[in-house]
């Protein structure tokens, strides 16, 4: 089997779960196989469990990898795990020819020209210039950013680290909340309050005031509940803060790549929570921008809505290298 028709290895890693399947031309995606990172000691044991389980016969020669990190040449570490991936141990311990590493936001930035009508729901008005830069924003562990310029007939990825930017604050409740962070963390960047660690730490602000950031909260999914029923008003402020403050950062990233296509949610928080992201400040505070308001009023925002999109970005990604 040549090449271009031998299966490929997709593998998203994030700090949480790693998410597998094996691309096979022609195909459809499968279903992914989805482990917690937890579990296991390292990328090499997810890895062999799955070529064991699900590869049989069909042993991919090409692998490329979707990690939450800055990718220098062939290595990366996770921000928010700490394991470290190498392309040249990876291919020497699994008889891979070629090894791809890429950012994991980039990746699904390279999904976001293949979404349909069913893969997106559009949270506001505007509408998209075509081939417009297009800004992408995935609150999950950690919070990733990235973009897509179009280039001739493909798209380029910009790969940055725009989660580590500053925490914006726009009233003096938000101004308590990033004192209050600031004790425990110094630099409080935008990761601090738009991930899930984050709902945890405005929880923790909220219930307690500044000063605060130490005490115990409960887990994102479980405030995320809370607030959904209703039954816990600190849970449903600390929600209400995370859309608000999600919305400055939307608007920021918006106006900084001039992201006329749109501005596209990502990650493993907002699709639970499309209802609530929708019902909330995130609209208004993207485009609360003064003189640019209009600017910003024109660019549409959604959240992505279809399955493990940075798998698809991925395929694509590995199809532009071939």
């Amino acid at each position: 089997m040549n090449a271009i028709h031998s299966p490929v290895l997709l593998g998203d890693i994030g700090g949480t779960h790693t998410r597998l399947a094996l691309s096979i031309p022609g195909e459809g995606m499968p279903p992914p196989f989805v482990v917690e990172n937890a579990r296991h000691s390292g990328v090499a044991a997810i890895l062999a469990a799955f070529l064991a389980e699900r590869c049989r016969g069909r042993t991919p020669h090409t692998a490329a990898f979707a990690v939450a990190g800055p990718v220098s040449g062939e290595s990366v570490t996770l921000t928010n795990l700490g394991w470290r991936l190498e392309a040249a141990e990876l291919r020497g311990q699994f008889r891979f020819e070629a090894v791809h590493l890429i950012n994991d936001m980039c990746a699904a930035a390279l999904a976001v020209p293949s979404l349909g009508p069913a893969d997106r729901v559009q949270i506001g008005t505007g509408r998209s210039v075509p081939d417009g830069n297009i800004g992408v924003l995935g609150p999950g562990t950690g919070l990733g950013v990235s973009g897509l310029v179009k280039s001739g007939p493909g798209w380029i990825p910009i790969a940055g680290e725009g989660g580590h930017v500053t925490l914006p604050s726009r009233d003096r409740r938000e101004r308590g909340m990033v004192e209050g962070l600031e004790q425990e963390f110094g630099h409080v960047s935008a990761e601090r309050a738009l991930s899930g660690p984050g709902i945890e730490n405005l929880y923790r602000l909220v219930a307690g005031g500044p000063g605060a950031a130490m005490q115990p909260a409960p887990a994102a999914p479980e405030i995320s509940r809370r607030a959904i029923s209703g039954e816990d008003l600190h849970a449903v402020e600390a929600l209400d803060a995370f859309f608000a403050l999600l919305g400055t950062v939307a608007g920021d990233l918006a106006l900084s790549l001039g992201a006329t296509g749109g501005i596209f949610l990502a990650g493993g928080i907002l699709p639970e929570l499309r209802a609530q992201l929708n019902a909330s400040r995130f609209r208004q505070r993207f485009v609360d921008k003064g003189r640019y308001r209009s600017y910003l009023e024109a660019i549409p925002t959604f959240l992505m809505t279809c399955d493990s999109p940075t798998l698809r970005g991925l395929r694509y990604f590995v199809d532009r290298q071939r």
